[in-house]
């Protein structure tokens, strides 16, 4: 796959964008374990073509944003909507459309501006974004921070996902300190340990630092930090990594569990479920019966549950997630349709970026078929050789597809396009 081959690459470039090492010392060293600060001068190149204060003036003012892609917080509380967003007038008359009026009351005052979402609204950290997935394998969003000068935005806290914060424009004083919690899941929110919080930010910060534009700093989940604006405007991106957890292969191995004929079956009738002791013998002859399921999918490797291999089932589940928490490269419909109007045996191709997708001839060796996480599209099996080797990357004419005629390279290349699955070169 497009994915793995990138993946696989030396460079790992949008990761090499944001850290001073080489990507598999990162991997080995901090992923997951301890911040990494890196200054602008460590750097290859700046960020300002990711974002700018110019842009997000755009965003504020032009691009009709709606919440919940702004938010906005003052000195640790976040604002009602109601203070930033209005109805747009004839025509947008949805009324939680951002006012820029409101949002230069609010920031003027001190309050920090929060444009969510921006790896689906604004275009460089689109691809961007991408590519950062491609090079860790985790989802990402994409959030701005825009703190008005010697502003505080938000309390001391940890988040439930890694970040790399990259400063685009100003000055901004951190100070990180090391968890209370490690390695929160989703549904430990720091809100759960305040009181630990509140009182770890009182002792001597791991790292104390004015961040100045260019600079970047990875934070893995649960390390505790704030930030204020000094001096002027700050402007930082926060890359938010949903990094999936060891937790999650542990569901996927329990999702299977339900073919396992003895966990299906009913509990005794009139069982008293607020009683411990009435509840002991069910609990151990349930614990018994699943530590003898996960005996089995762990003693060979190819000893199943039902009929699915253990290693399959989590490949599937955490497979499944993957590919609907994250988009491949977006397609440009009407760019699409006018170049597969004018297609033909010089016409180039390549498969779409970050698609995952798995081709596989089916068991009558009739079609080839290539399943991605929204469809299934099935062609002849003359055409597999041509798919695969689309499918391994790079950019071809329609000429060079092996195992197909002009006419035929034709054919399967428009339904292709057609279907999302490959994009003009």
């Amino acid at each position: 796959m497009t994915i793995d081959i990138e993946r696989g690459s030396v460079a790992r470039p949008a990761l090499s964008r944001c850290i001073s090492v080489a990507p598999e010392e990162f991997d080995r060293e901090f992923w997951g374990r301890k911040p990494l600060l890196t200054k602008a001068e460590n750097l290859p190149e700046g960020f300002t073509d990711l974002m700018t204060e110019a842009a997000v003036d755009e965003l504020v003012s032009s691009r009709g944003l709606r919440t919940p892609f702004i938010r906005m917080a003052h000195e640790g509380s976040v604002l009602s909507p109601a203070t930033y967003t209005a109805p747009g007038g004839f025509g947008a008359e949805v009324g939680d459309q951002v006012s820029s009026e409101k949002v230069l009351q609010e920031f003027a005052a001190g309050a920090t501006i929060v444009l969510q979402g921006l790896h689906r609204t604004w275009p460089p950290l689109i691809d961007f974004t991408r590519r950062l997935v491609d090079d860790l394998g985790h989802p990402i969003q994409v959030n701005a921070y825009i703190t008005p000068a010697s502003s505080r935005g938000f309390d001391p806290h940890y988040d439930v996902h890694d970040v790399f914060v990259l400063q685009i424009a100003g000055e901004k004083h951190w100070r990180i300190h090391a968890p209370v919690h490690v390695d929160p899941l989703r549904d430990q929110p720091w809100g759960d340990h305040r009181a630990e919080v509140a009182e770890a930010a009182t002792h001597e910060p791991v790292i104390d630092a004015v961040f100045q534009p260019g600079d970047a700093l990875y934070l893995p989940r649960g390390w505790i930090h704030s930030a204020e604006a000094l001096g002027g405007t700050s402007v930082h991106l926060t890359i938010g990594v949903a990094a999936y957890t060891r937790a999650d292969v542990v569901q996927a191995l329990i999702g299977s569990l339900g073919d396992v004929a003895s966990l299906r079956s009913s509990l005794p009738a009139g069982l008293d479920f607020s009683d411990p002791a009435a509840l002991k013998s069910v609990v151990d002859e349930t614990l018994a019966a699943v530590q003898q399921a996960f005996a089995q999918m762990a003693g060979s490797g190819s000893v199943a549950i039902g009929e699915a291999d253990a290693v399959v089932t989590v490949s599937n589940s955490l497979a499944s997630r993957f590919a609907s928490a994250t988009r491949p490269e977006p397609v440009s419909p009407l760019a699409t349709v006018d170049f597969i109007a004018a297609l033909d045996e010089t016409s180039r191709v390549r498969w779409r970026g970050s698609l995952h997708a798995a081709v596989e001839l089916t068991s009558d060796g009739k079609s080839v078929r290539i399943r991605t996480a929204s469809k299934t599209v099935a062609l002849p099996a003359e055409a597999e050789a041509a798919v695969r080797r689309l499918h391994e990357g790079g950019e071809l004419a329609l000429a060079e597809l092996p195992g197909l005629d002009a006419a035929s390279a034709v054919v399967v290349v428009r339904r292709l396009l057609r279907e999302g699955v490959l994009v003009p070169a």
